[in-house]
């Protein structure tokens, strides 16, 4: 072979390996598509939940039984195309911009308080945006876990100390007050929750922890003490502890959602089946946004609720393995305030339906009607693939 042809086949073979090299570091060979594929499968449930859930009440008004799953549809391919935005820069990125996306999530917080927001049903938490509303309370989770994450993932001394968490509370405290006075308590424990998570996987001290947790409790019960609360809130709050005695207020709903889910039974009653009174017959109050949970346990039955339940701890393992496998810090604790949010929310919501936890109006991920929440939770799964794709670069 002539010395041309072997300087050649040195460079094919250079160039072949240096893009070998180049792909095996790309960012989207690790993306995590079981994680993606499980986001898409509950919001598919969630369709064919909210089509029950909602069918009755708009063909009683005269409207198309499909207005909402075509709405939730809509919902779905914005969430998708923000997912996929999430995805084209390096979350480290986000570390820099933390106060800027604070402060622009605070402000909007302060647009809903003023006459530019949207009153409904005695509740001031959403913005006309034409076509669509926007609901700032579901983004500042997001927002907020952003921030705590470039706070917390500060020097060693920092997060674990006193001043790290007391700052790391004041920047929760803000926009909790905030969406208090909308009112949305379901939100604000949320946010509670989260702040809580990141401060013990920040690797803060358990005694500081302590103090928090001795804060929030002297906290809540000053809050209903000193009447702060609103009549209806406390009933809310106290009614899964004794639902006979309000059946006709707050009680209601929880006894109509145990009904439901407990005549599912181990089949199901089939979906849109006639034998699904409660559904059907609209007896569960705002059962396709809050209460979605009972359609499928009345017409998929404790098979379907299972199903569900395991996707969901599927989403939260591959959530708490990105924050494991996270190549720092920031990372982590992103990972895990997301992990944080989608769980509790989660916890609380079906625990609400079955009379284990309060009735706090937080919504199901992913499952419940509403595009803000959709939106919101998409773009975890997004953040949280972007985590997975940079854990080598």
């Amino acid at each position: 072979m002539s010395a041309g042809g072997v300087f050649s086949g040195r460079m094919t073979a250079r160039a072949t390996g240096t893009r070998a090299a180049i792909g095996s570091k790309s960012p989207a060979r690790h993306m995590d598509l079981l994680l993606i594929a499980v986001a898409l499968t509950l919001t598919a449930i969630g369709a064919l939940a909210i089509r029950s859930a909602s069918r009755a009440r708009l063909i009683a008004i005269g409207e198309d039984p499909l207005t909402f799953v075509k709405r939730h549809l809509v919902f779905l391919v914005i969430a998708s195309v923000l997912l996929l935005a999430a995805l084209v820069f390096d979350y480290r990125q986000l570390r820099h911009l933390a106060i800027l996306l604070y402060g622009l999530g605070v402000l909007s917080l302060v647009i809903v308080l003023t006459p530019l927001g949207h009153r409904t049903s005695g509740s001031q938490r959403w913005i006309n945006l034409g076509v669509l509303q926007a609901q700032p309370s579901e983004l500042m989770k997001i927002i907020l876990i952003i921030a705590l994450a470039a706070l917390l993932s500060w020097e060693k001394g920092a997060r674990r100390g006193l001043v790290g968490v007391v700052r790391a509370l004041v920047i929760t405290a803000i926009p909790s007050l905030l969406i208090y006075l909308q009112p949305d308590l379901g939100t604000v424990m949320v946010l509670i929750a989260v702040v809580f998570a990141m401060l013990l996987v920040a690797g803060t001290q358990v005694r500081w922890l302590v103090m928090v947790v001795c804060a929030g409790v002297l906290l809540s019960v000053a809050l209903l003490q000193l009447g702060v609360l609103k009549e209806y809130q406390v009933a809310r709050l106290t009614a899964f502890l004794d639902t006979e005695s309000d059946l006709q207020r707050a009680g209601y709903n929880l006894d109509q959602s145990k009904i439901a889910i407990g005549s599912g039974g181990w089949e199901g009653k089939g979906l849109l089946s006639p034998d699904a009174s409660q559904t059907n017959l609209a007896y569960v109050p705002e059962q396709h946004t809050d209460f979605v949970f009972t359609a499928i346990g009345e017409e998929a039955g404790f098979r379907g609720a299972v199903l569900v339940l395991g996707l969901f701890g599927l989403l939260l393992w591959r959530t708490l393995r990105v924050s494991l496998l996270s190549k720092d810090k920031f990372g982590t604790l992103l990972a895990a305030g997301i992990a944080a949010m989608f769980g509790f929310q989660v916890f609380v919501n079906i625990g609400m339906t079955i009379g284990i936890m309060p009735i706090t109006g937080i919504p199901l991920p992913f499952v419940s009607y509403g595009g803000s929440s959709l939106i919101t939770s998409f773009l975890g799964v997004g953040l949280l693939v972007n985590i997975h794709m940079r854990r080598f670069v």
